[in-house]
């Protein structure tokens, strides 16, 4: 028996004699070893010497005298309790991390590209509440407002591809970096251009859709990188909800702002946020696990193990990329799901202020409800997506389900909006519909890094053109159509493209990976 097993023996003597052998007991004063056990006082370990002992070796077996260990261990601790200290004495130094240090670092980089949507939509939306005052201050009719608020995307249009080639080559740390820094400034700058005149506004705004062109697919390429796969649905849906969730800040407080300040003091204070984020970015992010010299190994092992995403992008084979089924699926559908929200998305408060007669203060808060909704359901969908694929369902049915709630959802509950009687009726249809809408985090907008992972980044810019697209003639039709219709008018088209969106989306889109 080993000298730690005999210690951990339940039939060691609790008052041993005085010698395990009577035999040719040695002279006791002379020590004929030192046995390196260690006794625990509080954080400090000590030495026990065995100064009686003898070793006499009968039939192969060691005989020691361990009196004095066994007097000075029972002084310090439990036999026990101490081994096992010492034995997981690795666990211990891990121990003393401090916990802001063992926290994830993929989750790390998924809570700055949160951060960095949170921005992105708090600088966006802004102007679809200073809007009001500012066309009542410079006399625009609807059609000025809607062209105005198309100016945005006209720059969001330019930089959606080469966004995505830009940061599936270069990385996707410098891309959303120089996005947005690039945007804030558009932001501080949008009050001087309004006062120079209507053309510098349209251009600085074009200038902001620039900047957040690039978003999108600079944090796609990110996350393919450093997301395992059974994570991806609900690191994606943190990260849109950062989109909801911006959208409320800034309906949320810019009312407040522009009763107290002014109109101009949303873009001056939103526009500033974009410095803080930007230091933390710097410091922080990389743009794959490899470039990180400070993560841990274990985490890098289990990213690099389980993300598909690995060697860089050298050329980006289009041809091929055009020629698959399922990457039109996600070019229509992405232009049918983006006209409706980007409608809703722009044109709220208006819907509120002048079909249910809410003042601005109230339109700005009533808007906060639909995207609070929004948020929960995004994250919620991320993670019943990620349930089922962890059951063993395919990712192409999940993503299949996923969609269509996203699609039938608004479809149904924007129906509804032409038979209700009350304002609070017409806030929970909205509510309602902006909430399924979400499901879409975990379908299309999950299904880039399904089928093309390395291509990740400039598949986003790809679709999310189509999805641009939508957005620019969608919120400068709703213009028009408000001067020559109603908005139940606005609401059925949506509706129809909704319809068109599912049909495609579930004969021809797919979970598996299509490209190498």
């Amino acid at each position: 028996m080993s000298f730690r097993a005999l210690l951990f023996s339940s039939n060691f003597p609790k008052s041993p004699p005085d010698t395990i052998s009577t035999r040719n007991k040695p002279h006791p004063t002379r020590p004929l070893f030192r046995v390196p056990l260690y006794s625990l006082h509080g954080c400090r370990l000590s030495p026990v010497s065995v100064s009686e002992g003898t070793r006499r070796r009968r039939s192969g077996k060691v005989r020691v005298d361990v009196r004095d260990i066994i007097e000075s261990v029972r002084e310090s601790v439990k036999f026990k309790d101490g081994l096992n200290d010492v034995a997981s004495s690795e666990d211990d130094l891990d121990s003393t991390v401090p916990w802001w240090e063992q926290f994830p670092k993929r989750w790390v980089i998924v809570l700055l590209c949160f951060s960095a949507f949170l921005l992105c939509n708090m600088d966006r939306v802004n102007m679809s509440i200073a809007i009001l005052p500012m066309s009542a201050e410079y006399n625009w009719n609807p059609a000025t407002v809607g062209l105005i608020q198309s100016s945005f995307f006209w720059g969001y249009l330019l930089t959606q591809i080469a966004g995505g080639i830009w940061a599936d080559t270069v990385g996707g740390k410098s891309v959303l970096g120089f996005g947005v820094v690039w945007w804030s400034i558009a932001t501080v700058l949008t009050p001087v251009a309004a006062k120079l005149g209507l053309p510098f506004l349209l251009v600085v705004r074009a200038f902001m859709g620039i900047g957040e062109g690039v978003a999108m697919p600079a944090m796609n390429n990110i996350l393919s990188k450093w997301v395992p796969v059974a994570e991806r649905s609900r690191s994606l849906a943190l990260v849109y909800s950062g989109m909801y969730l911006g959208s409320v800040t800034g309906l949320a407080f810019s009312p407040f702002l522009i009763h107290q300040y002014g109109w101009p003091s949303v873009f001056y204070s939103f526009g500033s946020l974009g410095t803080v984020w930007v230091a933390l970015w710097i410091n922080k992010a990389y743009s794959s696990p490899n470039d990180d010299p400070q993560l841990r190994p274990q985490e890098k092992k289990l990213i690099v193990s389980n993300c598909i995403s690995k060697q860089p992008v050298k050329t980006i084979p289009w041809k091929l990329i055009l020629s698959k089924s399922p990457v039109w699926a996600l070019i229509v559908s992405h232009f049918c799901h983006n006209w409706g929200t980007f409608i809703l998305l722009t044109w709220m408060p208006t819907y509120y202020n002048q079909v249910l007669k809410f003042n601005l203060t109230e339109s700005g808060l009533l808007c906060v409800l639909p995207w609070l909704t929004m948020a929960f359901s995004a994250n919620l969908g991320g993670w019943i997506a990620d349930t089922l694929v962890s059951k063993g369902l395919s990712v192409t049915t999940v993503r299949k389900i996923m969609q269509s709630i996203g699609f039938l959802g608004p479809a149904f509950f924007l129906t509804q909006l032409s038979h209700v009687n009350s304002p609070a009726m017409a806030v929970l249809c909205m509510a309602c519909s902006q909430g399924t809408d979400a499901f879409s985090q975990s379908g299309l907008y999950s299904n880039h890094q399904d089928i093309a992972p390395r291509y990740s980044g400039v598949l986003l810019g790809l679709s999310n053109t189509a999805g641009v697209l939508a957005g620019v003639f969608g919120t400068a039709a709703t213009g028009y159509i408000l001067q020559h219709g109603s908005w139940d008018d606005v609401f059925k088209v949506s509706v129809g493209l909704y319809l068109v969106g599912t049909v495609v989306w579930n004969l021809f889109s797919t979970g598996e990976k299509i490209l190498d």
